[in-house]
Order: structure tokens, then sequence, then C-alpha cells
């Protein structure tokens, strides 16, 4: 559930304020000299008809209540990371999806502001837990030719909600209804979540060849090779997989993330990536007032803009490589989100063209972080480097919010560390190998062998996927062990 800033009335609402009612002759912005018209002071003896009190010095908490949801979904990655590794990617989800029903219906009863900051932080870690699982599950189940796809095909779904959630939000003006109706959907999506098969390769590595055996075969039905599913024996799927089988005996841990040179510049490279596109992102999300356009319809436009920029960035992806994708991709959002600093606000159309830009930028970068980071994690060691880039990339959405608050002494000081730090990444990303065409790696010896150069002859997609393919054809008699 992203965070809307909404314009006059519905933004008082949603923190928790009910505006004052200004006389005629005291009209915001009709004076020449003010800016702002102060409300009437209360009667004597009683207190301002503000709901949590969340004005003047107070008013900084907006920002810090934004921060705990992000704290929330940092944390939240470090913790499911761990249980996802330990006790499948499905239950992770299935409890996640609940959490969040759970937890956002009950910030819409919230009696005071720290019990909806509880709230709020507890569907930040939820949501952690949805998006983890979920890209987990896609780079596990589906193979390297339709990776990049599903990728995009999932962001298209988040871009769909930010399209839904203006026309919600005009629709429903009160916050504790609006936060209430984007809430409840997910209790349905818990109840869906049932149906979502585990992953395939955790199950085989857990030791669970069984039920991993059963949906193959069911994969296999849907696919319309039921004969060859029934044929598949469970000798075949631990012949298969043996070698993840063994890797998943030894333990790994963060630290093994800085072991080797080139994972380890592999590490370093990819945190700053992560933390400077969640930083500027967010940034820009949560700015949406500042550029003198109606809110809803900016809005629609920040989320109309991830269907061009999704779709150049999976073409990029496939054709130019990950690598090139993901630099460009910093790079030009730093560049757009600095160029505003040079721009006056009396011109909102050029202002808001720029940062409608640098977030289809940002949204090209996190389709292509996702998938990047999956592809250059060894599997020993893939979820917990997910884990670290979540971690990052939380840290610097939970890090705007406050970031924010330094206009209070030089409007240009957001911006000018918005758009450095992104610079930044986009200059680390160049430090890194391309994985375009190529299976992914196994063991932390085998990134440690790769050639890290960005052209690489292109490989034939049947050998390249074989090692990480379970067939679905019998290698040798034997009877059924189930």
């Amino acid at each position: 559930m992203p965070y809307i800033s909404p314009p006059r009335k519905a933004e008082a609402e949603l923190v928790g304020a009910e505006l004052p009612n200004y006389s005629s002759d005291q009209t915001v912005g009709q004076s020449k000299g003010f800016s702002h018209i102060p409300p009437p002071a209360p009667a004597e003896g009683a207190r301002p008809n503000y709901q949590w009190d969340l004005v003047c010095s107070s008013n900084k908490l907006k920002e810090v209540a934004q921060s705990l949801f992000m704290a929330g979904t940092l944390i939240g990655g470090i913790v499911l990371g761990d249980l996802s590794d330990r006790f499948g990617r499905k239950p992770v989800l299935t409890c996640s999806y609940l959490l969040l029903a759970a937890s956002g219906s009950s910030a819409a009863f919230s009696p005071s502001l720290s019990v909806y900051m509880v709230f709020r932080f507890l569907c930040g870690w939820s949501i952690s837990g949805i998006v983890l699982s979920t890209a987990i599950l896609n780079v596990e189940c589906v193979s390297i030719q339709t990776r990049a796809i599903m990728s995009t095909l999932m962001g298209y779904f988040y871009t769909a909600g930010q399209f839904l959630l203006p026309g919600l939000a005009y629709a429903i003006p009160q916050w504790r209804w609006l936060q209430l109706t984007v809430s409840i959907p997910f209790f349905a999506f818990f109840l869906l979540s049932w149906w979502i098969p585990e992953s395939i390769r955790w199950m085989v590595v857990s030791g669970k060849f069984s039920k991993a055996l059963k949906i193959l075969r069911r994969v296999a039905t849907l696919n319309g090779k039921k004969e060859e599913g029934e044929k598949l024996r469970m000798e075949e799927l631990k012949f298969s997989m043996q070698k993840e089988i063994s890797l998943a005996k030894a333990k790994y841990s963060v630290a093994d993330l800085f072991r080797t040179p080139n994972l380890r510049r592999v590490t370093f490279c990819l945190s700053l990536a992560w933390f400077s596109t969640g930083f500027a992102y967010y940034s820009l999300a949560m700015g949406v007032e500042e550029f003198g356009v109606n809110l809803y319809f900016l809005q629609l436009i920040f989320g109309g803009v991830d269907i061009p920029a999704k779709f150049i960035a999976v073409l990029s992806i496939n054709h130019l490589g990950r690598h090139i994708t993901q630099s460009c991709a910093l790079l030009l959002a730093g560049g757009s989100i600095l160029a505003l600093i040079f721009v006056p606000s009396d011109l909102p159309t050029l202002r808001t063209a720029l940062a409608v830009f640098g977030k289809g930028c940002l949204s090209s970068s996190f389709s292509c972080l996702f998938l990047y980071t999956s592809e250059l994690y060894p599997t020993v060691i893939r979820q917990t480097g997910m884990g670290i880039s979540n971690l990052w990339t939380r840290v610097g959405s939970m890090a705007a919010p406050l970031v924010k608050i330094t206009a209070d002494f030089q409007p240009f000081i957001p911006n000018v560390l918005f758009g450095t730090i992104t610079l930044l990444g986009g200059s680390a990303t160049l430090f890194l190998p391309e994985t375009l065409n190529r299976p992914l790696p196994e063991t932390i010896e085998d990134i440690e062998t790769w050639s890290w150069q960005t052209n690489k002859p292109k490989q034939e997609p049947e050998a390249k996927e074989a090692s990480q393919r379970i067939p679905l054809h019998p290698c040798g008699p034997g009877p059924d062990p189930c």
C-alpha cells in the first residue's frame, strides 16, 4: 500500500487533522504578502480541533510515521528472508498476506498516532515478505528465457495498483475508510495463496522429494505433458538436482557475501544500486504535492509512466543486457532529479515532466534489479543476497522522508542528496558483469570463474538451461517409490 500525500482537505484527513473554516477574506494565497494564513485562535480554554495534533512542530511526525513503515519493510526483509529458507517460500507468503490484511485493517481504527505507527510498521513488515517471496518464486519456478518477462509482468500489477489508488482516494476522502478499503482485499489474497505451489527447488534441497514430485506431475499435467509427468521417478529428480542437494548441506552466512573478491564487488555495487533506487524512488513518490499539479492527476501520470518504462526495460534487458540497462536507468534518474534544482517553481509543467521521467527510470531500475540480483548471486547464498539487497533499498526508502526535512534549511538540499546518490548508484553498476544468456551460478566458485567482460557470445538456450532443468522423461527403469 503506497503512501499518498493528498492535497488540502484530503491531506488533513490522512494525517488525522481537520482544516479550519476560513472566512471569505482569508483565502490562502489571495493576499499578496502572505503565502499562508494561520487558522483562527481557539476560544479561551478550548483545544484546537486537530485530531492527533499534527500541526506546527508536530507536522514532521508524518515523515516519522512513513519512516517507521519503511523500517518495518527493512526488518521484515531480514527476518522473513531467513524464515523463507527454513520453512519455505509459500508459508512466508501466506502469513504475510494475512498479517498485511489484519494490520492494515486495524490501522483504520487506530485511536492514536502511536497505535497507527505500530500497525503501519507491521504493514511494512508484511509487504517485505510478499515482495521477497514472489521475487524468489519467480526466479526458481520459471525458465531462463521467461524470467525477464515474468519479472516485468509482476511489476505491471504494481502499476495497476498505482492507477487504482488515486481513484479510490478521490472517491473515498475519509482516510480511515480508504485505509480499510485497500486492506480488506488482502484477506482474499490470503485465501488464494493456498493454491500457489511451493518452490520445487526449495523442496528438493530440503529433502521433501515426495511433495516435489507431486507438484512436478501437476505442473506437467497443466503443461499438457501428463504422460511424461507420470513417468518421472524420484531417482531422476535426485539425479537432476544432486548438485543443489549437496550444496544445501553446507551452511552459509552473510559473511560469505564478502569472502571472495568478485562476490565482494557484486555485494558492494548491488548494495549501492538498491539503496540509491529506493532512496530516490520514494523521494519522488512522496513529493508529488510539490510540483504544483493536481495530485490525483499526477498520481495517474506517475502510474502511467510505468507502462512504457517497464516495456522499454524488458526490451533493453533482453537485447542490450542487464548491465547497461541498470546503469543507464540510474544515471538518467539522477540527472533528472538534479535538474529539478534549476527549474523554478513557476514552471510546474517542466518540473512535473522531469519528475515523471525520473520516476519512470527508477521503475525500470527496480524491474532490472530484482532480476539482475537473483542472477548474480550463487544459488547457495541467493536468498541471503536478496535479503541484504532488500535491506539496503528499505534503508534508502526509510531515509528519504527524513532527508526531505532538510528542505527547511535550504529547499535544494534534498534534491542534491537524492540526485547525487542516484548517480553514484548508477556508476557502481558499471563495475558489475553481464548475466544475459548465462545460467544461474550455483556456487561461490562459479562466480569467481566468470568472465567479467560485458560482451559475451550468446549461448544456445538448450545448453545454458540443461543444468537447471528437471527432465520430464525417464532416464532409466525403476519402481516408483511413491
